[in-house]
């Protein structure tokens, strides 16, 4: 049996001649494989920290000081294609985690997988992927702001 999908004969040069052009084809599919990569959808991301807001390009930032300067809640949102990566450091308030997937939800996205870890013993780490649907229509500077403010609401009330 061979490995090499067609097969014109058994003979060494006709073997050798389709593995040469399965191996061209192979180095094309790759070639536009990479290009499709290269051109998928992607924005920055936005970090919003203490009163301000900072747009990053795609790398991530060194510029986090230590924990103690912050002020929380500290969101992070990244998009590729049509999934959004959300990463909020904040304290852990009652209904936090209820408040902030309403929310996501209520901005025509779909939760895909969320992951919630404590930080500490009073703040809490969430990671959450998120689709978006076919009427999502905010930028990520602005999803940042709500989510902002209904984690505002949160604390508010306690």
């Amino acid at each position: 049996m061979s490995s090499i999908p067609i097969l014109t004969s058994m003979d060494k040069n006709s073997v050798l001649g389709d593995a040469i052009n399965y191996l061209k084809h192979l180095q094309e599919r790759v070639q536009t494989l990479e290009e499709q990569a290269a051109n998928q959808r992607r924005e920055s991301s936005v970090l919003m920290r203490r009163s301000q807001l900072l747009i990053e390009d795609e790398g991530s930032s060194d510029e986090m000081g230590c924990p103690d300067e912050q002020i929380l809640p500290e969101i992070e949102a990244k998009v590729c294609n049509k999934n959004i990566l959300l990463r909020i450091h904040c304290k852990n308030h009652r209904g936090l985690l209820v408040k902030i997937l309403s929310e996501i939800e209520k901005r025509n996205l779909s939760v895909v997988n969320t992951n919630v870890a404590p930080f500490g013993s009073l703040a809490l780490d969430i990671s959450i992927i998120a689709e978006m649907d076919k009427e999502f229509n905010l930028t990520m500077q602005e999803l940042v702001r709500r989510l902002r403010s209904a984690l505002r609401q949160v604390q508010q009330s306690d």
